[in-house]
């Protein structure tokens, strides 16, 4: 199932925050050869991991970390901001932009791109239910695929690199069209969505400004 939880949060899931960590390292330091901090315990994590990011994640049924993505306001540091700022033309501070990072399909999933639809399809829900605009990531080549497949491709703000070795910053528009899109890419009815989302937030509108530390 998907849970939304905030880092402060997601700490009393120990099997669901370990499982996160090492499938993070094996995705982006063993298969993609990312310049990624991993210690003895075999977990990937970075200093946005400690500022209270909100996380929205496919929890398996044996508590198990199935895939995930890191949402953080763009209001407070940031990576497209700290270190990517050149791709974008510019750094982007707007309440009602989030940047997302660290997209991660386990590599134990029985069912890789059912995982990916539904935390992309909880993703626009989050930006919906939120009342945000956009959010914002660096994506390398190699997603493009992946998004167009979900029909969800960002608008891209500048790439740097040819090929494979691309990278990019997008931006995500939220709104009707890509939530009802994913819906059906993944399978999942909106109201199932909306239960997710209300079963985490509730009924209140707005960005909940306890969820991140800035």
């Amino acid at each position: 199932m998907i849970r939304y939880i905030s880092a402060v949060e997601l700490v009393t899931y120990p099997k669901l925050f370990d499982s996160m960590l090492r499938d993070r390292a094996i995705q982006f330091h063993q298969r993609l050869n990312w310049d990624v901090s991993v210690d003895d315990n075999g977990f990937e994590r970075d200093e946005y991991d400690m500022r209270n990011p909100l996380y929205i994640l496919w929890e398996t049924a044996s508590g198990e970390h199935g895939g995930s993505m890191r949402f953080m306001p763009t209001t407070a540091a940031t990576m497209v901001n700290d270190h990517f700022s050149d791709l974008a033309g510019r750094k982007i501070r707007d309440p009602h932009i989030w940047e997302t990072t660290r997209f991660c399909v386990s590599p134990s999933a029985q069912d890789g791109g059912r995982i990916a639809a539904l935390l992309m399809l909880a993703g626009a829900q989050f930006g919906v239910g939120q009342g945000l605009s956009h959010a914002v990531g660096v994506f390398d080549a190699r997603m493009i695929r992946i998004y167009r497949k979900l029909g969800w491709l960002p608008q891209i703000l500048g790439t740097q690199g040819h090929g494979r070795d691309a990278i990019s910053t997008g931006l995500w528009a939220f709104g009707a069209t890509p939530l009802r899109n994913l819906s059906q890419k993944a399978g999942v009815s909106l109201e199932v969505s909306s239960h997710w989302y209300t079963r985490a937030f509730g009924q209140r509108a707005g960005v909940n400004k306890d969820l991140v530390a800035a």
